[in-house]
């Protein structure tokens, strides 16, 4: 059994590691606040470039622009989005489960953030580029990587590129999702986009002026320059909010994680308190009864 020494020691770590467990909770709610607002930002721009890749999708063809052609064969390349920190809860296990679960392990990885990069470079998956991205995350941190996706796509070296992250839904919910990013899908333009409901479809109301934007359009100087203006700008932004996705989801993940082992040691604390003035008790009376005992022996 324990001392009183030793539980007095162990009390004080615990109130320690609280008060460390305590500090991070309150910075990643500061952060978490930041990060979900800007990924909340950029979710109404997301819909509303969707909808007009919706309406252009009618009056082109998939031969219109090398982003939107199928590929047959080829290997497929992944960007996988994790964390740099860890103490963030199951968000990187999930996603990692999901990408061995999902994923052939023939697939060519792009990865930001270190934690999944080390877990999968120890399991001997290729890896072809590593990108570092700050928080909160800039959108000119996205073009490198979307510059860098795109021309491996259209290079000919790979038939598919999706991305694997973790999608916000809420603070107490994020979801592992993987996506196919290239080529541009037709069938994909037509579901949600604003990662709230994913792969939902949109529903568009038929307004005289929805209708209108349905029209033909006549493009001036062509329907290629708008598609060579438009597709690249999609593939940026489409990276740009899932890169704050998931920043959002990490610290979101990380402060319920801190707030939990805060809760944890504060329990644990009272336990060891309980335990203290139990045993506390015990010696005081084992020391009555010595004295009293020595008390009647002197009479």
């Amino acid at each position: 059994m324990a001392n009183l020494r030793d539980i007095r020691r162990r009390i004080k770590s615990v109130k320690n590691t609280a008060q460390i467990t305590r500090a991070m909770q309150l910075v990643a709610a500061a952060k978490m606040k930041k990060a979900q607002d800007q990924a909340l930002a950029g979710r109404d721009y997301a819909d509303l470039l969707n909808q007009v890749l919706v309406n252009l999708k009618e009056n082109v063809g998939e031969e219109a622009h090398p982003l939107l052609e199928q590929k047959e064969g080829g290997k497929e390349l992944l960007l996988v989005i994790s964390t740099d920190k860890g103490l963030c809860g199951g968000l990187n296990t999930n996603l990692g489960k999901k990408i061995r679960a999902e994923v052939s392990k023939e697939t060519a990885m792009v990865t930001v953030g270190r934690k999944l990069r080390n877990q999968f470079a120890k399991a001997g998956r290729e890896l072809v580029a590593d990108f570092e991205v700050r928080d909160p995350v800039p959108f000119s941190e996205a073009r490198p990587i979307a510059k860098f996706l795109t021309k491996a796509f259209l290079e000919g070296g790979y038939s598919k590129v999706s991305v694997a992250f973790s999608n916000f839904v809420n603070v107490m919910r994020q979801e592992p999702t993987i996506v196919q990013l290239l080529p541009i899908s037709t069938a994909a333009l037509g579901e949600k986009q604003s990662y709230e409901g994913m792969g939902k479809e949109v529903a568009v109301k038929e307004t005289d002026h929805a209708a209108a934007l349905s029209k033909d359009y006549i493009f001036e100087p062509s329907s290629g320059d708008v598609l060579e203006t438009l597709l690249p700008l999609y593939i940026n932004f489409q990276i740009y909010q899932m890169l704050v996705e998931s920043r959002a989801s990490e610290h979101s993940a990380r402060m319920v994680a801190m707030k939990g082992a805060t809760d944890n040691a504060k329990k644990f604390i009272k336990e060891l308190t309980l335990e203290y003035n139990k045993l506390r008790q015990a010696a005081i009376t084992a020391e009555l009864l010595e004295i009293t005992t020595a008390m009647r022996a002197m009479e």
